[in-house]
């Protein structure tokens, strides 16, 4: 039987040790970004493990998009709750970002030692066609899931539009999730939603309240409150990251040039896992290696504390009507943005003849056989090494 038909297994199902082995397996060949992580992940806890089904990793992917911070490692913390609880929560996230932290880190000390960072381009030259082809098949999956009758196909295929003619993805996301509750309830939801849990109040309120703090003592302290505040607030992508970074480290503090910041936020794309470990290196460039663990754990602790909350209301969202067409709404919208990111990769990634067979290859092993993706990361990136040689 296939894992993405069968129940979830339950937190006696696992283990702290396979859940950290797992993440920081994906933690450190998780290139690509978030869209390229959920895909990872899906092929490993849904696939190769059958930890929960396709529906259930559908709804985390939706719970996450609703609160601020880094999608995909919230999913990963979410996933690691799945299934080893609170245990496990802790060991999935701090494994996830805990590689791509090393990695970023070991580019700081190089940039600040010798102003350059060693170069990538011919290792992402290889694994930027294995990616796509990795999330391709993701959403072939998902989407079978996700998208059940004309309506949410409408909405998908409107979000996925109104993305590539530019519109805010944040936007589409909320209009795509309250378009599908007001068609299936008419006005009803209100009256579901003024009856929300007591304990769902919380998570709400922590999701919209912005936490502004700002240090009266001490540069590494400013740092750390900034980036908590930076990890409390941030919806959207890399460039919404780019512009929080710019004005608060840039125009405000004036601790880092333009060039620095783009040479930071080019590194936290270019390395894997996730994208907010451009905060390690910004961390590093201002304060040395206190700077860029602090800066590290202020990013990213508000996403265990929301995720900690979001633990207790995921399964009452699926069991109430209007919650429930909220939540398959967002999916929709959700795996619509994430076509979009999909077809700008493929852009960049599917260059020449050889990057699009590289693409269509991994495509069809990926189609054909339950292997490991690191397997195909590591031989994409061995391509691209071999043809930059070459040439």
């Amino acid at each position: 039987m296939d894992a993405s038909s069968g129940p979830a297994p339950t937190s006696r199902d696992g283990s702290v040790r396979e859940v950290a082995l797992l993440f920081l397996q994906l933690g450190t060949i998780g290139f690509g970004g978030p869209a390229a992580h959920i895909a990872l992940m899906r092929a490993e806890v849904v696939r190769r493990r059958g930890w929960i089904s396709d529906q259930r990793f559908l709804d985390l992917i939706g719970v996450t998009n609703l609160i601020p911070g880094p999608n995909s490692t919230e999913l990963a913390i979410h996933l690691g709750y799945e299934r080893a609880r609170w245990r496990g929560l802790i060991a999935a996230g701090v494994c996830f970002i805990v590689p791509a932290m090393l990695i970023v880190l070991g580019l700081a000390w190089a940039y600040v030692e010798y102003g350059e960072t060693p170069a990538v381009e011919g290792v992402l030259y290889g694994i930027k066609p294995v990616v796509v082809s990795i999330i391709v098949m993701a959403l072939l999956g998902l989407f079978r899931t996700a998208v059940k009758g004309p309506l949410l196909a409408g909405v998908a295929v409107a979000v996925l539009l109104a993305y590539l003619l530019g519109v805010n993805e944040l936007l589409l996301l909320v209009l795509g999730a309250l378009v599908v509750v007001s068609v299936r309830t008419g006005g009803s939801w209100r009256r579901g939603a003024g009856r929300v849990h007591g304990s769902t109040l919380p998570v709400l309120l922590a999701a919209a309240l912005p936490v502004f703090s700002d240090a009266s003592s001490g540069q590494l302290t400013r740092l750390f409150l900034t980036f908590l505040k930076i990890g409390a607030v941030l919806y959207g992508s890399g460039y919404v990251l780019l512009a929080f970074l710019r004005g608060d480290f840039v125009e405000r503090l004036g601790w880092l040039t333009q060039e620095q910041l783009l040479d930071a936020v080019s590194i936290g794309q270019v390395t894997p896992g996730p994208v907010f470990t451009t905060a390690t290196f910004v961390g590093y460039v201002v304060a040395g290696f206190p700077g860029a663990v602090l800066a590290t754990i202020g990013i990213f602790l508000p996403s265990f504390l929301f995720v900690a909350l979001l633990t207790r209301i995921v399964d009452r969202i699926r069991d109430r009507p209007w919650s429930a067409a909220l939540l398959d709404g967002a999916n929709a919208a959700a795996l619509a943005l994430m076509a979009g990111v999909t077809a700008q990769l493929a852009r960049d990634a599917l260059v020449d003849p050889l990057t699009v067979g590289v693409a269509a290859g991994a495509g069809l092993l990926l189609w054909r056989t339950r292997l490991n993706s690191a397997w195909y990361i590591a031989l994409g990136a061995a391509i691209g090494v071999v043809v930059t040689l070459v040439r």
